[in-house]
């Protein structure tokens, strides 16, 4: 008598960054759902509540123990060292450290600027608005992402149809000059902490100025916006 091998499970290592852990309960449930309908596959799920745990998970990362797919919270605490501001900096380590890694953002901002933002500089394979989440619209992201396929929430899909255009992007260095303005820093004191001259700096804040709509001489003002879309 003859045995039929069994088939090997394709198995995906999962890293899931959120800092509401009932949140990421729930995106570990469409997973564990995920495998019950589809025995071929099996997920070994990690998490992290915040940018620093994001980061030691991520020193432990080899080629032997990849990570396949990440569901990224962009509003995350920074990291102690303040170097990590949001969880979009943890999507640009992965982006550079584990290209091949697919990541799902998932966030309650549904400013259409700030999702602009996101997707140009992460280039996600899934993007969620938490508010549109339910258990179908979890597991259709998942298996979505698993055939290589992208996926977008209805909210991202409808902020597609009303793209704002403009020729102003915020990198790395506009979000920490904010973050340090949020934080009490003084201008003086930026360029201790910020690879960049005064007059730069100072010309980076007359442009945020100009892109927030925010008089020149209210810097807390811009602060409120830059938190109001989701920056800070």
């Amino acid at each position: 008598m003859y045995l039929t091998p069994c088939k090997m499970k394709k198995k995906y290592n999962v890293l899931i960054v959120d800092d509401h852990p009932i949140i990421a309960d729930v995106y570990k449930s469409g997973f564990e759902l995920v495998s019950a309908e589809n025995n071929d596959v099996e997920f070994q799920i990690s998490m992290a509540n915040s940018c620093d745990e994001a980061l030691d998970y991520l020193k432990g990362v080899s080629k032997q123990n990849s990570i396949d797919i990440v569901f990224l919270d962009i509003s995350l605490p920074p990291s102690s060292d303040g170097k990590f501001i949001s969880g979009e900096d943890i999507g640009l380590k992965l982006r550079n450290d584990l290209p091949n890694c697919k990541i799902i953002v998932s966030t309650t901002f549904n400013d259409n600027y700030r999702i602009q933002v996101i997707l140009q500089t992460l280039n996600p394979e899934g993007f969620l608005i938490k508010n549109d989440i339910n258990k179908e619209e979890l597991v259709t992201s998942i298996k979505s992402i698993l055939n290589d396929t992208p996926y977008y929430s209805k909210s991202v899909l409808e902020l597609f149809r009303k793209q704002l255009s403009t020729d102003y992007r915020l990198d790395k260095i506009d979000r920490q000059l904010l973050y340090e303005m949020s934080i009490g820093t003084k201008m003086k004191d930026l360029p201790n902490i910020i690879p960049m001259s005064m007059a730069g700096l100072e010309k980076r804040k007359k442009n945020l100025k100009v892109l927030f709509k925010v008089q020149d001489n209210d810097d807390r003002e811009l602060i409120l916006k830059a938190k109001e879309k989701g920056f800070i």
